[in-house]
């Protein structure tokens, strides 16, 4: 079976590795997310993860596209991580399922409201380069006990989990 990434993020093609068990070919494309660079609610990081599903499997003709989406959602409590993940088939209407989510700090959340990117907020925080193919923000303000591919490898157990159970159906 042939697994299309919708990105070339090396967390989050870890994270697809970790989730599939059995002998599967891995190939990642960089996938069109369709969305802002910051998606800023549930619904745009949900679809920038569809987006790249569908997007994936159509480029790399496989037999399964995933999409793995960060973002933040605001809420009464302040801003917090979000991210979702995507399966787009050839057997069956795509798959959603929704990750971690923790409290971004107030000066994270500020620069963000004020229009920048976790990515490079993150590297000038941390005064570090590429966090975001790294532990991820998820991995410094849970002081290293989860990082970006382990918070992506738990979603996307979720997605793979749903696909065999839809998949059983149809059999």
């Amino acid at each position: 079976m042939k697994i299309i990434i919708g990105s070339n993020n090396p967390a989050k093609i870890e994270a697809v590795k970790h989730a599939f068990k059995g002998n599967y070919d891995f190939f990642s494309v960089n996938a069109f997310s369709g969305v802002s660079e910051m998606p800023f609610s549930d619904e745009e990081t949900i679809k920038g993860a569809l987006n790249r599903a569908e997007s994936a499997i159509k480029i790399g003709h496989g037999d399964i596209g995933i999409g793995l989406e960060g973002g933040v959602q605001e809420t009464t409590y302040g801003l917090l991580l979000c991210n979702w993940g995507a399966i787009a088939s050839n057997e069956h209407s795509s798959i959603i399922a929704g990750g971690a989510r923790i409290l971004l700090p107030e000066e994270i959340a500020i620069r963000l409201r004020n229009g920048e990117e976790l990515g490079p907020v993150m590297d000038d925080y941390t005064n570090k380069q590429n966090i975001r193919k790294k532990e991820g923000a998820v991995g410094i303000f849970t002081n290293g006990k989860i990082d970006r591919a382990e918070m992506f490898t738990h979603l996307t157990k979720l997605l793979v989990g749903q696909y065999e159970y839809h998949r059983s159906l149809i059999k």
